[in-house]
């Protein structure tokens, strides 16, 4: 997230981030569905690959909630007060028991998680 936030700071066009795994990709893909970043793809250097991320501008701040507090439906408005400016503004990412999904999904669907991350 550091690296985005960083190249995001500067105007870059993209970055690389590596190693990659599979929690990352499904965070980048969570937030290119959202349509905070564009296009991302894995690329195998023959050790642990790596994410090129093409930027779009749209990120304002972006992090890692560590440690990843676990959480029940019930409790996301108390950790978007914390993590995001304002309410029905920026996304809290989560891995539940159905992938890693935003907050949003996760309270229409009913299901708890861990939190990963916030990007606004």
């Amino acid at each position: 997230m550091s690296i985005i936030k960083n190249a995001e700071d500067v105007g870059k066009g993209g970055c690389i981030i590596q190693p990659a795994s599979k929690l990352i990709g499904n965070t980048l893909k969570v937030m290119a569905d959202l349509g905070y970043i564009g296009d991302f793809e894995f690329v195998d250097d023959g050790k642990s690959g790596m994410f090129k991320v093409n930027l779009q501008g749209k990120i304002n701040r972006c992090g890692v909630i560590k440690p990843r507090f676990s959480t029940q439906v019930a409790d996301l408005e108390k950790w978007e007060k914390r993590f995001l400016p304002s309410r029905n503004f920026g996304v809290l990412i989560m891995s539940t028991s159905q992938g890693v999904i935003s907050h949003v999904d996760a309270r229409e669907r009913g299901i708890g998680g861990q939190l990963l991350a916030y990007v606004y």
